[in-house]
């Protein structure tokens, strides 16, 4: 993998971040995509130390940035062989009836066109070569609907539908693809849902063992260390005391 060079959105925080450090730790030559500025650079100063890095400051839903900036990249990271989707938000948790068109807009932007659009600008080349991995993190949201989940839960059954149809439309392509489907992973993810509200996100992950983006990261650098013939197609991963989305063993 030394030799090899990811794209990774989503890179400043959670399981992004994890897989970043994981990635670096073993000598990938990393794109790190992400909004936060001083994360990124914060970031790459200490992943420097071991691989090369190249940062990309872009919010996925911004389609023409996006573009810009991965068909603009330099001769030494222009051949892209790992692609990690990872970039992906919750906001807002109500019934449909009562839910905000804004927080709406902003799951569907970032989850669904979001990875369209970098998974877009990345394949060409992918085919070109008739080599590469995309690894697209959904999530058991993606596999069942919970109450006021509604449009979160949309999403990332999109997620789910875009990458079967991503693993039909490049067979055949030397392209490997394939979903990580996460339960409850101790992150950011609940303070961005409650928009900020601290002590609710923290109640989410009490109780019980969560799973850590370190966890995810295992399971990522797994999937693309297997042999040529062997693409770990759609994987769901939940902490043990996880059932399912509403049954969770709290103490």
């Amino acid at each position: 993998m030394k030799n090899k060079t990811a794209l990774i959105t989503g890179a400043t925080s959670g399981i992004g971040l994890a897989t970043a450090k994981l990635f670096a730790k073993n000598g990938v030559r990393l794109i790190l995509c992400g909004r936060r500025q001083d994360r990124l650079d914060a970031l790459a100063s200490e992943l420097q130390k071991q691989t090369e890095v190249l940062i990309l400051n872009f919010d996925v839903r911004n389609k023409v940035r996006v573009f810009e900036l991965i068909r603009g990249l330099s001769e030494a990271f222009s051949e892209i062989d790992i692609l990690i989707n990872n970039a992906g938000n919750a906001h807002g948790m109500e019934t449909i009836q009562e839910g905000s068109l804004d927080d709406w807009d902003a799951m569907l932007d970032i989850n669904v066109k979001g990875l369209l659009y970098v998974s877009k600008a990345v394949i060409p080349k992918m085919i070109a070569r008739k080599s590469g991995h995309i690894i697209n993190i959904g999530s058991t949201a993606g596999k069942e609907v919970y109450p006021k989940g509604n449009v979160y839960c949309a999403s990332k059954y999109a997620v789910d539908a875009i990458t079967q149809g991503m693993r039909l439309d490049l067979n055949g392509k030397g392209i490997k693809v394939g979903a990580i489907n996460p339960g409850m992973v101790e992150t950011e993810f609940s303070e961005v849902r409650f928009k900020g509200d601290k002590d609710r996100a923290e109640k989410v992950y009490q109780g019980f063992t969560p799973l850590e983006p370190e966890d995810i990261a295992d399971i990522i650098w797994f999937a693309i260390t297997r042999p040529p013939h062997v693409n770990i197609a759609d994987l769901t991963v939940m902490c043990l005391d996880q059932a399912s989305s509403t049954i969770v063993n709290r103490i």
